[in-house]
């Protein structure tokens, strides 16, 4: 063979090479994923399966039929208004003690004290670790001589402020590691901005959804927490439940079912505005 018929040979077998490759990619791409969709069906089913049951039970009668007669006597009932008032201000209570705590404290040990990272995710483990009940009495023991506090229902914000501390703290630890921290806060510092002007105007926006998903774990765990409440002799929603349900099971079941979705609902208003503002933001760049 002469040395152009060898090229030409040694090219072909490239050729042929690289040829079979894109369609193998391709047929793996349109295999149907079949493992994926059977195990969200079984956890569709695990999910709604029992949030179907109980939202059948509210809505019938004693005589079986589907009847809207509890939501219309949800209102009505003797200290449900009180309950989810209280339940609302604690709450808030809890958000913003949370959000003025945990924030700074987050961004500084980014900043300055990296390594400190660590000794922090222990940290803030313990509430889960330590059951909410020695939580509750420790905290009712060292409040006692102090009257004033231990009176009031905002004791139980400030413990729900260390329950939710994991929830909210992971949620900042993973929205400021998806930043360039140093670099935002060296260019508004050379700008001229102080410290509460960066965190305001340039790292707030900036944690955004790591904010939101924080205040919504905040709000469901105020709103489902039964256990420090009942010892604190306070009336929560989860409480009125409890101390309501063997009077009108119907009822009390569709109000609980009437938070979940409600839940439910903020959590997916939250999601589309953070995707809407993220689109928004993709657009003007």
């Amino acid at each position: 063979m002469t040395l152009p018929e060898i090229g030409d040979y040694f090219l072909s077998e490239e050729m042929m090479d690289e040829t079979p490759a894109p369609v193998v990619a391709t047929r793996r791409r349109r295999r149907p994923r079949l493992g994926r969709g059977v195990i969200l069906l079984i956890a569709a089913l695990y999910f709604l399966v029992p949030l179907y049951a109980a939202l059948d039970f509210s809505l019938k009668n004693l005589q079986g039929h589907f009847s809207l007669s509890p939501l219309t006597q949800i209102a009505g009932q003797d200290g449900f208004t009180g309950a989810v008032l209280l339940s609302f201000k604690l709450s808030v209570t809890t958000l913003v003690i949370e959000m003025l705590l945990m924030v700074p404290t987050v961004i500084y040990v980014h900043l300055r004290l990296p390594r400190f990272r660590r000794v922090m995710e222990v940290i803030t483990t313990l509430p889960i670790v330590i059951p909410p009940i020695v939580l509750i009495l420790g905290v009712l023991q060292a409040a006692r001589p102090y009257i004033w506090i231990s009176s009031s229902p905002y004791l139980l914000a400030v413990v729900y402020v260390v329950l939710a501390m994991p929830f909210v703290y992971r949620s900042l630890d993973s929205g400021l590691g998806a930043l360039d921290l140093k670099i935002l806060v060296e260019a508004a510092r050379s700008l001229g901005s102080g410290w509460i002007t960066t965190m305001w105007r340039v790292l707030v926006p900036n944690l955004r959804s790591a904010l939101l998903s924080a205040s919504v774990l905040t709000l469901a765990l105020v709103f489902g927490e039964f256990t420090m409440a009942q010892l604190d002799n306070w009336i929560t929603v989860p409480v009125w439940i409890y101390n309501t349900s063997s009077n009108n099971p119907h009822v009390v079941t569709a109000i609980a079912m009437m938070f979940l979705l409600a839940m439910w609902l903020v959590l997916t208003l939250i999601i589309s505005l953070d995707r809407s503002h993220r689109r928004n933001k993709g657009r003007l760049q």
